[in-house]
């Protein structure tokens, strides 16, 4: 192992904290970015405060016309947001543009959304109206992960940007000049003062989550972070919304092919490198397949080893962390069938690991991992294994691979995720908004429900007035 820089260090631009990155790739230096200080952060919110009132008021058909806008503008800049997007995280050039074109679709998603996004009427007298009306909340804080840093971000903007909130958007510090261009290619696309983007590290997110002029706080990344957040908003009364950590299993049933099964954990647990939020964390496999199942699996990983395409993970900082708990399993009696290994050389490489024989007791079965892991458990009955996938104290998602419809229906009533996945460890129809359980957070963050959630209601009673004066 060579001893180059971590993707991430902090040092001193004259006054102000700096963010400078290296390439997980070969450890050749991106960039060094200043990060905001507090009296940015504080001019940022007061000036958010000060344009909100306008930009409420403005016609919600006019906020989707920049809002689409905004779209065109990110299409137009793809080639070098894809290109720093690599560079930064060391996701694959092709992957990193399918990430910026879903963010472009998901504002245009919400642009046609926006206009529509309407109150109820309410059944009361027939000499009077009630209904209700939806309002911005205010001013709203942002804060998005760099594993998927644009289409992630774009959801958020979308919906808070259509509905009259004006944004305040920290992108991770492990990309922070993937956030910085964003913002350079959205802002003109709206008012001044009604998308601000701000880079620094968690003293940033921090500062920010501390403003008593903040409405609502969106926060997409580690449970550990959300919970502060959570508890910050206590004392601020902020609305709080939050995807956060998962350990997704997947229990495999005794009536399916283990070759397709093998396919579809290995999608689950090495697409992105593992750094899927959603990503299979954890395998439950009946015995009665198991043997054909690890085996086949095995050979995914070999494969994608071998390919030399393999992309890193985004710094040796989540490898180390990645790497201990593989190393904790082992020394609890995983079998490592392949993978497991830091490679020698430059960047943040690690291999796709099978570890086979593991207990439900071990750390990587209960932990987010984020990484290219693959931990497998025998189960001698589905029933069993359904019982072990379901506990845990995450809930973002969940998977089931079975040919029965009788163990789907159990899965989905025993699984407590916001997303249960049958036959297909990725998919979904759009729209599918799920609210996510347990540490994973709250809300709703996909979807037509994000809208309700950057909003307020408000309900309205109108009578005729009493006798006329003269009558």
């Amino acid at each position: 192992m060579t001893s180059e820089p971590q993707t991430m260090t902090r040092g001193s631009v004259g006054e102000e904290s700096a963010l400078t990155i290296w390439n997980p790739r070969d450890g050749s230096t991106v960039g060094t970015l200043e990060s905001a200080g507090r009296e940015q952060v504080a001019l940022a919110v007061q000036l958010a405060r000060t344009v909100h009132p306008e930009w409420a008021a403005t016609a919600p058909a006019e906020r989707a016309a920049m809002v689409r806008a905004a779209a065109g503008a990110l299409r137009a800049g793809a080639d070098t947001l894809a290109e720093l997007n690599s560079r930064e995280t060391g996701r694959p050039r092709e992957e990193a543009l399918a990430g910026i074109e879903a963010g472009a679709s998901t504002l245009e998603q919400y642009a046609e959304l926006g206009p529509l996004h309407r109150g109820h009427s309410l059944r009361g007298s027939a000499l009077a109206s009630d209904y209700t009306v939806t309002e911005p909340r205010g001013v709203a804080v942002l804060l998005t992960p760099w594993n998927d840093p644009v289409a992630v971000a774009a959801g958020l903007l979308g919906a808070a940007l259509v509905t009259g909130n004006t944004v305040l958007h920290k992108p991770s510090e492990r990309c922070p000049h993937v956030g910085q261009l964003l913002g350079e290619l959205l802002s003109p696309c709206f008012p001044a003062g009604v998308l601000t983007t701000l880079t620094g590290g968690p003293e940033v997110g921090s500062m920010l989550t501390s403003e008593d002029g903040v409405d609502v706080f969106a926060h997409v990344g580690s449970s550990a972070t959300g919970a502060r957040i959570a508890r910050a908003a206590v004392l601020t009364g902020a609305h709080v919304l939050r995807e956060n950590g998962g350990n997704d299993p997947l229990l495999i049933d005794y009536d399916v092919d283990p070759a397709w099964a093998a396919e579809q954990a290995a999608i689950g647990a090495f697409s992105n490198t593992g750094q899927i939020c959603t990503a299979v964390e954890r395998i439950y496999v009946v015995d009665a397949i198991a043997d054909e199942f690890c085996a086949a699996l095995v050979t995914e990983a070999r494969r994608r080893n071998e390919s030399g395409t393999f992309a890193p993970l985004v710094d040796r900082r989540l490898r180390d962390a990645v790497h201990a708990q593989v190393q904790a399993a082992v020394s609890e009696g995983a079998e490592p069938a392949e993978g497991g290994v830091i490679p020698d050389g430059p960047g943040a490489y690690y291999p796709a690991t099978v570890l086979l024989n593991c207990s439900d007791r071990m750390e990587i079965m209960t932990e987010e991992t984020f990484g290219p892991v693959a931990p497998v458990v025998r189960v001698g009955s589905f029933e069993e294994g359904l019982k072990l996938a379901a506990a845990g104290k995450y809930g973002l998602a969940a998977n089931v691979l079975t040919a029965g419809i009788t163990h789907a229906q159990k899965a989905v009533a025993a699984f407590p995720a916001g997303t249960v996945k049958v036959n297909a460890v990725f998919g979904g129809a759009p729209g599918g908004s799920a609210q996510p359980r347990g540490e994973s957070g709250q809300g709703f963050g996909y979807g037509p429900e994000l809208l309700d959630e950057f909003c307020r209601v408000k309900v309205v009673h109108i009578e005729a007035p009493g006798k006329p004066i003269g009558s």
